[in-house]
């Protein structure tokens, strides 16, 4: 497979540096061959970018299981990984990349020649992915596992718990020294700002917001003061302000340089649009139906996928494929947070009546016409849209936050299993039977139990059907299994 080809391409070391850019950044960045194991930093900050878009969003870790897992794409051919029969490979080859992003971040932040803003951006990013890989897997080796080769060759398990902490004040570390004005340039390797450090630092404490609003339902006493901390200091502390804000991975859109989903778009036919999704669209009246979906090309009606059914799918020539804009544009986006994400926090902690500057109903407003704008629409599409779908209750906030978060399935998947909407039962076709929701988890790796099986043992005996079991420290649904 093509995954496993890029894997022997990147598997010479953890520092080795494949450079990609949004410019020509992307072929001319390259490690400095006398000093492989030593890469300037901006190198490894370019390799980790250009990873987290390869590797982390792409069809085999976003398109395939978390975007079916979350409700918006649905698997019209090789429906396996939508009805949860997943393959060993593609699960060691996410935990491997995800793994590898973190040590190379590591080796930034721990260099002690390394500048603030560069710390900063470094403790970003990898808050990310950290972030994505205990939502995934849960709890997972860290304290001991970041320390690489000079660590622990069995490494313990951190609670979720304790990694949320982490997150916060990893997270915390670098808003201050974002904050401290350093004038330190990102380098060539910035390939997702382009050396704009203004835009990393809202980006980091944009991302705050995200990880203190996943821990609202289970631990509000830390998740509060968090949100409303960073509201209420807009001059320390800056958030994405508009869409041009957006941590979106911009693809150079030449060969070898495709966006992931267009590079899979170009040789597959394997995904359409959810029906959960359509459907919501439709009974909304939405104008980003004819954004995010095309018409079947036998009625040209807009009609969503079941996901993860029972038998086959004959005439898959009724469904609606992906809109354009998201996979048929080779320099396309990885979008890593947007701007109506941070709107539609602000939302629900209004809701929640903690002090933020807008009320529920506004920032809900703003929200939506955020996500609009982004996907091409006018104002007036979104006010006509919020005439008829107006602010009422919290449920709200998180259905279009949902709707907003078309290809980052990674978050809509949290965000799904964090709150229930949309309410999704299990996949139809899936071979574990009595489960009501589609997965609260990933399976851990064959590897990890084959090597770290002492310190794994405690945790695999709360998994159940490698899929569901002990649900996230964040994740206080009832009666769900």
């Amino acid at each position: 497979m093509k995954r496993n080809k890029k894997i022997a391409l990147f598997a010479t070391g953890l520092m080795a540096v494949s450079i990609m850019s949004c410019t020509k950044k992307f072929e001319s960045i390259n490690t400095n061959p006398n000093s492989p194991t030593d890469a300037p930093a901006t190198n490894v900050l370019a390799n980790a970018i250009q990873n987290v878009g390869a590797n982390i969003y792409d069809v085999w870790a976003n398109m395939n299981e978390p975007e079916t897992y979350a409700g918006h794409l649905a698997k019209i051919q090789y429906i396996d990984e939508a009805r949860y029969s997943f393959r060993t490979g593609t699960v060691e080859n996410d935990w491997t990349y995800d793994y590898r992003i973190l040590h190379d971040l590591q080796g930034v932040i721990d260099n002690g020649s390394a500048t603030p803003n560069m710390k900063a951006a470094a403790l970003t990013l990898q808050s990310l992915v950290l972030q994505i890989v205990t939502d995934t897997w849960r709890d997972v080796p860290w304290t001991q596992a970041i320390k690489g080769s000079g660590g622990f060759i069995a490494p313990a398990y951190d609670t979720q718990e304790a990694l949320y902490d982490t997150l916060t004040a990893h997270l915390q570390m670098a808003a201050d020294l974002f904050k401290s004005g350093g004038t330190d340039d990102l380098g060539d390797g910035d390939l997702l700002y382009n050396g704009k450090v203004e835009k990393w630092q809202k980006f980091c404490n944009s991302l705050r917001l995200r990880v203190a609003i996943r821990m609202a339902n289970a631990a509000p006493e830390k998740a509060k003061p968090i949100i409303e901390s960073i509201f209420a200091n807009p001059t320390d502390y800056p958030v994405f302000a508009g869409n041009d804000d957006n941590a979106f991975i911009v693809w150079p859109g030449s060969d070898p340089y495709f966006e992931p989903w267009y590079d899979d778009y170009q040789g597959r036919d394997d995904h359409a649009v959810s029906d959960v999704l359509i459907n919501q669209l439709k009974s909304t009246s939405d104008p980003r139906l004819e954004v995010y979906a095309q018409p079947a090309a036998t009625d040209g009606a807009y009609t969503g996928a079941p996901i993860g059914p029972a038998g086959s799918l004959p005439n898959i020539g009724r469904f609606s494929r992906i809109g354009a804009r998201f996979r048929e544009n080779p320099s396309g986006f990885t979008p890593l947070q947007r701007w109506s994400e941070v709107l539609f926090i602000e939302a629900e902690a209004a809701a929640k009546g903690w002090t933020v500057p807008m009320g529920a109903a506004a920032a809900y407003d703003a929200a939506v016409s955020a996500s609009m704008t982004e996907n091409g629409l006018t104002t007036g599409d979104a006010q006509a849209f919020l005439t008829l779908n107006p602010y009422k209750t919290e449920a709200d906030i998180h259905m279009q936050k949902w709707v907003a978060l078309f290809k980052d399935g990674h978050e809509a998947w949290a965000e799904e299993r964090r709150t229930d909407i949309p309410l999704l039962p299990a996949a139809p076709g899936s071979a574990y039977t009595g489960h009501t929701r589609p997965p609260f988890r990933y399976p851990y790796t064959t590897k990890e139990n084959t090597l770290n099986g002492a310190n794994l043992a405690p945790f695999l005996a709360k998994v159940k059907d490698n899929f569901w079991g002990q649900q996230m420290f964040w994740d206080k649904r009832t009666n769900v299994q």
